[in-house]
């Protein structure tokens, strides 16, 4: 995007692409979800980016970001934005991830709540282990495999077929995004997932959690439950929107974190004014 900053990170032993809106603003790293890569967030990033440094990074396996032989499990991933939130030297940020980088940021969020500010779970990876069994044990990989064998312009028409009602940007960038996944990182859907309802129950930062309509991964009832687990966590639904709500709504999924973050951002600088007073 016009203005926007493109670079590389050493983390991990890996390099890791990131495309960055820049500025002295708090900082929000946006994680993808598996075959996308931070181009995708681009309506987003650009409904946030006044109010916010956006940082959007490649995860290992994706767009151009480095493809190493092994370590796509969530621990990797989540090891790699923590090296990429050291090596930017980004102070407190906010972390933002859907589906697989949705369950990273929750596993980034568990461990080091120290060095982030708060977090976005957009309908996260949060399955249970009979249904990972299940998309492990499906044909996803090898439908993607047969995918990158395709003609760009016929997977470009069937995703504009299947996905009629999202925009034509998001569409190209979402089909790029794919072309460039690498078979490795479904790696990722290796059983077991961390458990979410542990994940969730320690992390000690402002939590908020979008769901979608049919389709979601994470049910209401499934949200409800984590409230109760966490009082930290707020649960917010976006109808008409499946498991793709950041492509599927994009300005009122914008919205809703950008409400969010505000409120975070208004109860840490009360925290703070307290603690100084004190």
């Amino acid at each position: 995007m016009k203005g926007w900053m493109t670079g590389v990170c050493k983390a991990n032993g890996i390099d890791i692409h990131y495309v960055r809106t820049g500025g002295s603003k708090p900082p929000l790293v946006l994680l993808h979800g598996l075959t996308g890569d931070g181009a995708c967030w681009s309506p987003v990033a650009r409904a946030l980016q006044e109010e916010y440094d956006i940082v959007l990074p490649d995860a290992r396996g994706h767009g151009s970001s480095s493809t190493p032989i092994n370590g796509y499990r969530y621990a990797d991933y989540a090891s790699d934005v923590v090296g990429l939130i050291h090596g930017l030297g980004l102070a407190e940020p906010f972390l933002l991830g859907h589906s697989m980088g949705g369950m990273t940021a929750a596993v980034v969020a568990s461990q080091s709540a120290a060095t982030i500010r708060g977090v976005v779970l957009a309908d996260p990876t949060f399955l249970h282990p009979r249904r990972q069994r299940e998309v492990h044990e499906s044909d996803v990989v090898e439908q993607h495999r047969q995918l990158l064998g395709s003609d760009k312009a016929d997977v470009l028409a069937q995703a504009r077929a299947r996905h009629p009602r999202r925009r034509p940007e998001i569409v190209e960038l979402v089909v790029e995004a794919r072309l460039k996944t690498r078979i490795v990182a479904f790696d990722v859907l290796t059983p077991p997932n961390p458990e979410y309802r542990q994940l969730v129950s320690t992390i000690g930062v402002p939590i908020l959690l979008v769901v979608g309509g049919n389709g979601a991964v994470v049910s209401v009832e499934t949200a409800r439950e984590l409230q109760d687990l966490n009082p930290r966590l707020r649960v917010e639904q976006i109808e008409d929107a499946g498991h793709g709500l950041v492509y599927d709504q994009p300005e009122r999924f914008a919205a809703v974190v950008s409400s969010f973050l505000q409120s975070a951002v208004a109860s840490s600088a009360q925290a703070s004014d307290q603690t100084a007073s004190s």
